[in-house]
């Protein structure tokens, strides 16, 4: 998955109107204007299509955080040392952002088709050079942000 695919998909299963989707960015300590927005949502073969950096769519996130949840107390999160990959970092930051516990995100993923055992889970949050730590995988994320928008958007429980 693409970061714009990302960003695509977290708009939508929030509901989330350009402008406050915009907002979020701002929050996150990340300035773009409509155009750059809308160019992030356009599709690849779009001619004013524009690729959402790594650094766009974690201040994206944040943002999404700081709106949710508050500042956090002590000052911001420390960045991780380690490079993670980008998939887990933004599945830490949705799970934060929105307040889900292991069994609301099973049930998630239940929703879009996707089955998973709770170890399978936790091994995505754990640090990188854990014994048990696991990237995320695009088919993981897609199917976790495919439950939350039949969720959010459709009702489903």
């Amino acid at each position: 998955m693409t970061n714009n695919d990302i960003l695509r998909r977290v708009r939508y299963a929030l509901d989330l109107p350009d402008r406050q989707a915009i907002a979020l960015f701002g929050l996150g300590d990340v300035t773009i204007d409509e155009a750059q927005f809308l160019a992030l949502l356009a599709k690849e073969e779009d001619a004013n299509y524009h690729s959402c950096s790594n650094e766009q769519i974690l201040g994206f996130l944040d943002g999404l955080i700081l709106k949710n949840r508050g500042p956090r107390k002590g000052g911001p999160a420390p960045r991780p040392e380690q490079a993670e990959p980008i998939n887990n970092q933004v599945f830490k930051k949705l799970r934060v952002a929105l307040e889900l516990k292991e069994e609301d995100i099973l049930g998630l993923l239940s929703l879009a088709g996707f089955e998973v055992r709770k170890p399978e889970l936790t091994s995505l949050f754990r640090k990188p050079g854990h014994k048990h730590y696991q990237p995320c995988g695009d088919q993981f994320l897609r199917n976790f942000l495919q439950g939350l928008a039949l969720q959010r958007r459709h009702g489903a429980e």
